[in-house]
């Protein structure tokens, strides 16, 4: 049974590369029975439509020189992906195939359908070999043998019938796309860009469950994501929007692909296939999401005025000059958008029916929710105005606006109109993981930041995580009532449960905020990544695991476009990381970092003057709520030691955990053992810290617990633990319970730049975070 149908085009087949890319993906994705559809290769069909062009007009030269351009690449093909006897009879073949079109083309007998569909068939034959070799099971159809036509129009039933009797349920079917058959006989195409058609047709034929389209892009954007750079992945499109999108220049989707799926539940997903880990957009019913915004430009159009415009006109007129049309009424008169260098060929077509109104014209089209549609009509002509762009045409309807203008919009008016008409319309789903004390805060803090941001988006909470519980609501959760709505509603939860619950969310963008202590919520970055979440932590781990699991999150993060803040990791709501990076963007070099970046550590030395035994002070800072439920997780230094290595991966250094020396705040035996057992032996840390006192007395110093990072041209030191400090040095005089930053730059050489204020609080740890989330929008902007 065929549940699958994987559809990919010409620039995933663009190079022998690609070609293994692609069967990398089969592998990945597909099982016996499945099928997939190709496209031509890479440029081909454009090749052989100037081939097409060259014999209309009996160019014998161009045609010569076209023929062994197709030559060449095809052979380039088949050396590179196959061996032995199936190259040399792909070789073969092919040199017949380009034999005939060379004799049809000198005797006049050249059909252009009959010569387009050859670059679907050397793509499926080329790619079902290269499996082949790869021990995939795999063969090939025609699709001229699985879809029918008469007079147009498709033979639904007969061809139900064909794909049953042909599609084989135990290989790897794979499949032309593009291209059909008559009743006849005779070659006919569905169409430019018609293999996205053949892969939905035979999904339908074949009662299939998905269609994937692998493309280009990872999905589709709220506007071309080429020409702006903040362009939004939608994860859910409907099928009504899509449709519009596709009949108003947007290339991902195309017209007549949606149509086979109407009334059907056969899912429909776009991905790439340059990026295969990427999540998809995927097109589902009216209904199933909410309507969002897009803007798509429009290049070198005309726009004619047609008298008794039909749908049969469309469909036919689409079919002769291989483009998808859009057409509406206004004033009376019905409209139909052509690209101008169609534009002869579709008046020849009307036979007088069809007159230019407006030609030369480029523009945009802005769709959107019908609610938003009379605001954002006017808001467009005005920024247009603003930039000396005055529409010559425009037309608003159901869903869409249609602005035709003089000039090309470019990538900076087009970033201008996304950023106040599309942003503007955007949603936030944030989702935050520990309810404790900074947790608690910062829900307190969140409807006053909501507010704050309003402006720029609509931000919901809609999912809170604790321990083992979650509570989840993708349509808002009321941010004043959530303790007793969590109380009554939160429910058990797997990793896998609220993995599935936040792919499920349809929001522009997706916020994890963490404000755990979690090691193994960490680790579930990478996946919030690939659903494309956004990460805010106040959670150290992630930023202190192995280099390689680090660095593939970073990667994934960038090629995602998604930003990841955790400001509050280290010195809680003080801008630190802010500093250093902007330090650093304005050319400037970091040599040393010092300080004490331990709210709890700073306060148990600086209290310290002997006149209370050091173990007091840790009960009574653990009776406080300063430490951590067993203080020995403080005084082992490894919470700073985690802190000194988020700074040094933010300058750059590549560092581990175990390559910064670390010594604790107390002898390594009372790190043994239970709490009980250390209460008995705390005369040990006693006498310890006592030591050290009178050590960096006799030096004239003070007691601290510090850590360091040095930064030489050929030398990273990096340690942390107990140090004599200077009575006269900054960190001497430490306020108890701050951090302190202590930095030397190429610029702060001889007087350091000093940062310093409460290392711990939940008040100012929940803002920090919020910093971090103020941050985020405002780069989302």
């Amino acid at each position: 049974m065929t549940k699958n149908i994987h559809k990919f085009g010409g620039s995933s087949l663009s190079s022998a590369q690609r070609y293994k890319s692609v069967a990398g993906i089969i592998l990945e994705h597909t099982q016996p029975g499945d099928c997939v559809v190709v496209s031509a290769a890479g440029k081909t069909t454009d090749t052989l439509v100037k081939l097409w062009q060259s014999y209309q007009q009996q160019d014998t030269h161009v045609i010569a020189d076209i023929l062994l351009q197709l030559n060449n690449h095809q052979i380039d093909l088949i050396e590179q992906l196959l061996q032995a006897n199936t190259k040399c009879n792909a070789l073969k073949k092919l040199n017949e195939e380009l034999s005939t079109i060379t004799l049809l083309a000198q005797t006049g007998q050249l059909q252009e359908a009959q010569l387009l569909a050859h670059g679907e068939l050397w793509s499926a034959r080329v790619l079902a070999a290269y499996l082949q070799e790869l021990n995939v099971d795999a063969c090939v159809h025609d699709a001229r043998a699985l879809f029918t036509l008469n007079d147009g129009q498709l033979l639904h039933e007969q061809n139900t019938q064909q794909c049953a009797n042909l599609i084989a349920h135990n290989k790897i079917n794979v499949v032309t796309g593009f291209i059909a058959a008559n009743t006849a006989g005779d070659t006919v195409t569905l169409g430019r860009n018609g293999s996205d058609y053949s892969a939905t047709l035979l999904a339908n034929y074949c009662h299939a469950k998905q269609v994937c389209i692998w493309t280009d892009t990872q999905g589709v954007f709220s506007t071309d994501p080429r020409k702006v750079s903040k362009a939004i992945k939608y994860a859910k499109v409907c099928r009504g929007q899509a449709n519009l999108l596709a009949r108003l220049g947007n290339p991902v989707l195309h017209a007549k692909t949606l149509s086979p799926l109407k009334n059907t539940d056969i899912k429909l997903s776009v991905r790439s296939s340059f990026d295969a880990q990427a999540s998809s957009t995927d097109i589902v019913k009216e209904g199933s999401a909410k309507q969002k915004r897009f803007i798509t430009t429009l290049q070198n159009i005309d726009l004619l005025i047609v008298e008794n415009l039909s749908e049969g006109d469309i469909a036919h007129v689409s079919q002769l000059i291989q483009h998808s049309l859009h057409h509406f009424s206004q004033n009376g008169e019905t409209y139909l958008v052509v690209p101008a260098i169609s534009t002869h060929q579709v008046i020849s077509y009307f036979e007088g029916r069809a007159n230019i109104n407006e030609s030369s014209l480029h523009g945009c089209a802005v769709i959107a929710p019908e609610q938003d549609i009379s605001k954002l009509h006017l808001l467009a002509i005005n920024l247009l105005n603003a930039h000396a762009i005055e529409p010559r045409f425009a037309h608003q309807d159901s869903g869409y606006i249609l602005l035709l203008t003089d000039q090309v919009i470019d990538s900076d008016i087009l970033s201008i109109l996304h950023d106040k008409l599309i942003n503007k319309g955007q949603e936030i789903a944030l989702i935050v993981a520990g309810l404790g004390n900074v947790g608690e805060v910062f829900i307190e803090q969140l409807s006053t930041q909501v507010e704050r941001l309003s402006d720029d988006f609509s931000i919901k909470l809609v999912g809170l995580v604790r321990s083992q519980k979650m509570l989840f609501n993708p349509n808002g959760i009321g941010v004043s009532q959530w303790k007793t709505q969590f109380q009554l509603e939160a429910s058990d939860y797997q990793n896998q449960t609220l993995l599935n619950a936040i792919d499920e969310l349809d929001y522009e963008h997706k916020v994890i905020v963490d404000i755990t202590a979690s090691e193994k919520f960490s680790r579930l970055y990478p996946d919030f990544v690939e659903m494309d979440c956004h990460l805010i932590s106040a959670n150290k781990y992630a930023g202190t695991a192995p280099t390689n699991w680090y660095k593939a999150l970073r990667t994934s993060i960038s090629e995602r476009n998604l930003h990841w803040r955790y400001n509050t990791s280290v010195g809680a709501g003080l801008p630190i990381n802010f500093a250093l990076a902007d330090l650093q963007n304005s050319g400037d070099k970091i040599t040393r970092i010092e300080g004490v970046f331990s709210g709890t550590l700073s306060w148990l030395c600086s209290k310290y003057d002997g006149s209370i035994i050091f173990s007091d002070l840790v009960l009574e800072a653990q009776k406080m709520g300063f430490t951590e439920p067993d203080p020995r997780e403080d005084l082992s230094g490894r919470d700073m030691q985690r802190k000194l290595l988020i700074l040094a991966r933010e300058l750059g250094v590549e560092l581990n955990l175990e390559d910064i020396s670390l010594s604790a705040l107390m002898p390594d035996e009372l790190a043994q053992g239970s709490w009980d057992d250390f209460l008995s032996k705390k005369s040990q840390l006693d006498s310890f810290i006592q030591e050290h006192a009178k050590r960096a007395k006799a030096q004239n110093s003070v007691l601290r617990y510090t850590g360091l990072l040095e930064i030489a041209e050929n030398e990273v030191i990096a340690k942390v633990g107990i140090a004599y400090v200077l009575q006269s040095d900054v960190l001497a005089s430490l306020t108890p319970g701050d951090n302190i930053f202590v930095i030397n730059s190429k610029w702060y050489s001889d007087n350091a730049l000093v940062i310093q204020g409460p290392g711990a609080g939940k008040e100012v740890t929940a803002a920090g975070v919020h910093s971090d989330l103020y941050w985020l929008v405002q780069n989302l902007r």
